[in-house]
């Protein structure tokens, strides 16, 4: 035994590598750090630009090293990553034609160029087994900035940043409305969930969390869009999740709700309110409200288009296009601007036609990733269900795809909880199920 025993030793000894891998080297520790730097890129979304940017960067240069090629390349023939790609090509080549400065032309491929990351998200999270760190890193910071919320209403030198609204510490209201709705209808089905198992303690406390986002919402702060994307997500929700009958109970009990809370919330009256007075106040003398603003945005960007309906007016255009029509105007008229509010008009602008498709195109691809009701009712299907039709229909309002703070919770949610979608699949032998 001895002498068997002696030659394994000194094999060790002479080549320790063979014995004992570094930690650095080993393929597991590396994938844990990239999903642990994701996890860490969605926990700093709701609080810094920055502090995204920076992480989103160390999760690109840590992620590379674990790339299989071949696997990505067979991954990219998907839909739901190719057409990605596709869009920010059409970006890119649309440079081309564009007649703004080329600072402004490059300057508008980069809204665009975050959807790159979708692929290598969809990519990494297939194979990795911790795509639930990040989403409950982002619900995890979000219930923080929650939290942190309702202490700057009452207490305004609370606040991390010089914001302009009550009751938002950094940002502004529009971001943590997304945020906190998006984090309010995703843990719905948690809850629903626990209660069917009798786990009260788990759905007691998930309910108060929802509880503590919508009241925050209609209470304190919220951007109007919220109005319009929150009963789609709440249809939405039963559709999946509930039978017929509970659905009709369910619709019930948000008009009582809404009734109480219209009653309840002075703030929320007068957010709805103001839409006539600003439409008003834009019909009459051209002044410069929200509302008589994103009609005139639109007003003109439809004027635009028409100028170039095919391929648009390039990329990186749509400002200078507003300061030429603005010239020897006043009032509103005179605005400029190089976001018209409208995530199709924005596109329709740039691209014209071409890049309508690819926008929805792009769009279609991510609704039918998570398009089976089998995959509906899963953790991250929901989550990516919720995360694409919020966006879709916020984007009526806002050019939520093209904005950071929106467009990188899409490419998130879109990336992590396809990844784990396609991985569900994978082990439950649905491959034929993959678009």
């Amino acid at each position: 035994m001895t002498a068997n025993a002696a030659p394994s030793a000194a094999t060790a000894l002479a080549s320790p590598s063979a014995a004992v891998r570094p930690w650095w080297r080993d393929p597991a520790v590396r994938l844990r750090n990239v999903d642990a730097i994701a996890a860490l890129v969605a926990a700093s979304l709701p609080w810094s630009t920055s502090a995204t940017g920076i992480l989103m960067t160390l999760w690109l240069v840590a992620l590379l090293p674990t790339v299989d090629g071949g696997a990505l390349l067979r991954s990219l023939r998907r839909p739901a990553s190719a057409l990605p790609l596709i869009f920010l090509g059409l970006a890119v080549v649309g440079t081309l034609w564009s007649d703004s400065g080329w600072p402004a032309r490059l300057h508008g491929i980069n809204p665009v160029a975050k959807l790159a990351a979708i692929p290598l998200l969809l990519y990494h999270f297939e194979r990795s087994r911790h795509g639930l760190w990040v989403l409950a890193a982002f619900a995890g910071s979000c219930a923080l900035l929650m939290a942190l919320s309702w202490l700057v209403f009452f207490e305004p030198s609370l606040k991390l940043a010089a914001t302009m609204n009550p009751g938002v510490p950094v940002k502004n209201y529009i971001d943590q409305s997304q945020e906190f709705a998006l984090c309010m209808f995703a843990l719905a089905p948690a809850a629903l969930t626990w209660l069917r198992q009798r786990r009260l303690a788990l759905a007691g406390a998930a309910l108060a969390l929802i509880a503590a986002f919508f009241a925050n919402m209609m209470f304190v702060v919220s951007a109007r869009t919220a109005l319009i994307y929150m009963p789609v997500l709440l249809v939405l929700f039963g559709l999946v999740h509930l039978r017929a009958r509970a659905v009709a109970a369910l619709v019930a009990a948000a008009l009582v709700c809404a009734a109480v809370v219209w009653t309840a919330s002075p703030y929320l009256r007068e957010r709805v309110n103001a839409i006539a007075t600003e439409y008003q106040a834009y019909h009459d003398s051209n002044a410069g409200t929200s509302t008589g603003e994103r009609l005139e945005y639109w007003r003109k960007s439809l004027k635009f288009v028409a100028d170039a309906p095919l391929v648009g007016n390039g990329t990186g255009s749509t400002k200078d296009l507003f300061v030429q029509d603005a010239v020897g105007k006043s009032g509103v008229s005179a605005e400029v601007i190089g976001n018209p509010h409208n995530q199709t008009l924005n596109v329709a602008v740039q691209w014209g036609l071409l890049g309508v498709v690819a926008l929805y195109g792009t769009w279609i691809a991510h609704l039918l990733l998570f398009r089976s009701r089998a995959v509906a009712t899963t953790l991250a299907g929901w989550t990516g269900l919720v995360v694409v039709v919020q966006n879709v229909v916020s984007s009526l309002l806002n050019s939520h795809l093209f904005d950071f703070h929106e467009g990188w919770m899409y490419v998130l949610g879109v990336g992590v909880a396809g990844g784990m979608v396609l991985r569900w699949r994978s082990a439950a032998g649905r491959e034929d199920m993959i678009p």
